[in-house]
């Protein structure tokens, strides 16, 4: 038995695929939104952690290390990650926090269910539709502490907001969100979170 946490924080689209993975007869499925998935990871013994890569307010950007490796815990959770291939960002953060499934949002679910077979053997699975997501990922000229700044920014947040959310120091925000504005061409802050919205970043 497979035993599988879904994260995803759509509650209808979360129940109705949790649902239809549980009719497989290998597989036990367990669900959660991005608020309580760590909780749930911490309590279960799960075999794969699937994961959407979008959430809701409250997350600028999804802890998927939080799933992955838990904190309290010695041994990891495989991780598999819905993704789009226009959006090379949460692609590449996902690959940086050790994911072995990517399957793309507008797969059927049979190709899920092929994923989580695969990563709970200890294989990895990539849709082919997100080739083009992961190239572009690959050209991202931002960092991942800038990209993490950046998500927060796009959502509002002033730098005392962001400074507190990511444990560091007005100036150094303001330093990175100079540098963002920089590597992005970009002739402000604004101008730098629509050019990094528009290409899929954050």
């Amino acid at each position: 038995m497979i035993r599988v946490l879904l994260v995803h924080d759509a509650r209808l689209l979360r129940a109705a695929l949790a649902e239809r993975l549980a009719r497989e007869p290998d597989l036990e499925v367990s669900h959660a939104p991005w608020s309580g998935a760590r909780a749930r990871v911490c309590a279960l013994r799960l075999d794969v952690c699937v994961a959407d890569l979008d959430c809701e307010a409250g997350y600028a950007v999804p802890p998927l290390g939080e799933l992955s490796a838990p904190a309290g815990r010695s041994d990891s959770c495989p991780l598999v990650v819905l993704g789009s291939p226009g959006r090379p960002g949460p692609l590449r953060r996902a690959a940086e926090a050790g994911a072995l499934g990517y399957v793309d949002k507008a797969s059927p679910p049979e190709r899920l269910l092929t994923a989580i077979r695969q990563v709970a053997r200890g294989d990895r699975f990539i849709d082919d539709s997100l080739g083009f997501g992961f190239l572009k990922a690959s050209q991202m000229p931002l960092t991942r502490r800038e990209l993490s700044v950046l998500s927060l920014a796009a959502g509002g947040a002033s730098v005392a907001e962001i400074a507190h959310s990511l444990h560091l120091s007005n100036g150094t925000v303001r330093n990175y969100m100079a540098a963002i504005t920089r590597k992005t061409g970009a002739r402000n802050r604004v101008d730098a979170i629509r050019i990094s919205q528009g290409e899929g970043w954050v």
